[in-house]
């Protein structure tokens, strides 16, 4: 029996094709509603900015988590006394390094046991202690200054563990005796000398303002009614206070949350050391630092107050950093952003 007959007659013979016509009506149908689509759209006013404007309570945006604001206090605060007129400057004087030295006191002999130095530093704080995206790793002017110590304390520069902090966490942890040292941009106040002790200064900053370029905003006078970040347990936020008592400070746990805050227009300036703000402005070349100088800001190592052997190891190495050079190469390989290298910090010793 011929095929054709075969599949007629079971009923499983070719299927026909699609019928033109359907085919035609149902794109005709598609065509329509692109169409009608389009129409729409093309009715539409243009879409939002990616960052859309904040309203006054803060609720468009998320701010980063553990922050606070803080209102205008109205009347500015006391100015806070100078370290250089309580002494806080005034360190104690070098010791020399400990395989050459003199015997190490209790507790530097429990970090030669050890084997390794204990720090803190931050993680976030472009140019001076940041995690490397490429390596996954800390560096910057404050880690290899700590790798400085470590070299002079164990022979080896990297016999060094490092403990990411807050800023508000590092004077706990010293206290505490969680970390050696910390080498975190930490200003020298008197308030703080009462609480820890401190190496001769190592670094001199200055604080300023970070703003977005093109911004009316260039000194504290012009802070009023505005909203400042500032990093909360900093000398900046007591700072901004009392230099623009109208301001409202938008205080976020660690200084980079400032960046993150300013790019999605929750303040309209942020303050800091101009060591960090330069830092923040690398990353985000839309931004510039502007005003004049607010508060002198020198940078100490921090030590537990009891620890005083090693207050003098650390002073060693600084005094050994200033003369053959090193501190004027990590200058070199870190900070050219603030321009060409100062001398270092001259130091002060009280015996």
């Amino acid at each position: 029996m011929p095929r054709r007959a075969l599949e007629k007659g079971t009923g499983i013979g070719p299927r026909p094709g699609p019928d033109p016509g359907r085919r035609t009506s149902r794109a005709r149908r598609v065509a329509g509603a692109l169409l009608a689509t389009a129409g729409v759209l093309a009715g539409c006013t243009a879409p939002e900015s990616v960052t859309p404007a904040v309203t006054g309570d803060y609720t468009q945006l998320s701010l980063p988590t553990g922050t606070q604001i803080i209102p205008p206090p109205g009347i500015a605060p006391a100015e806070p006394p100078a370290p250089s007129t309580c002494g806080a400057l005034a360190s104690l004087r070098p010791a020399p390094p400990v395989p050459t030295g003199d015997r190490p006191g209790r507790l530097v002999a429990d970090i030669l046991a050890r084997g390794r130095l204990i720090v803190g530093v931050g993680q976030d704080t472009n140019l001076f202690s940041f995690r490397d995206p490429t390596t996954d790793t800390l560096t910057g002017f404050d880690v290899d200054l700590a790798r400085e110590v470590a070299r002079d304390l164990l022979g080896d520069p990297d016999k060094v563990e490092f403990r990411p902090l807050t800023p508000g966490g590092r004077f706990d942890a010293l206290e505490k005796n969680e970390v050696d040292i910390v080498a975190q941009t930490t200003t020298i106040t008197c308030a703080r000398a009462e609480r820890v002790a401190f190496s001769t200064a190592y670094l001199e900053a200055h604080q300023r303002l970070l703003v977005p370029e093109g911004s009316p905003i260039s000194g504290p006078a012009d802070l009023a009614g505005t909203r400042v970040c500032a990093a909360a347990d900093t000398t900046s936020l007591d700072t901004i206070r009392r230099v623009q008592p109208q301001a409202t400070i938008v205080a976020v746990p660690d200084r980079a949350d400032c960046l993150v805050v300013l790019q999605q227009r929750q303040a309209d300036a942020a303050s800091s050391d101009d060591t960090i703000l330069e830092g923040l402005a690398a990353q985000d070349p839309t931004f510039e630092i502007v005003g004049p100088a607010l508060e002198f800001e020198p940078y100490g190592i921090g030590i537990n107050k009891t620890n005083t052997d090693l207050v003098r190891r650390v002073n060693g190495t600084l005094e050994r950093m200033r003369t053959d050079g090193t501190w004027t190469t990590l200058y070199r390989r870190w900070l050219t952003a603030l321009g060409p290298p100062p001398d270092p910090p001259a130091p002060t010793y009280r015996d």
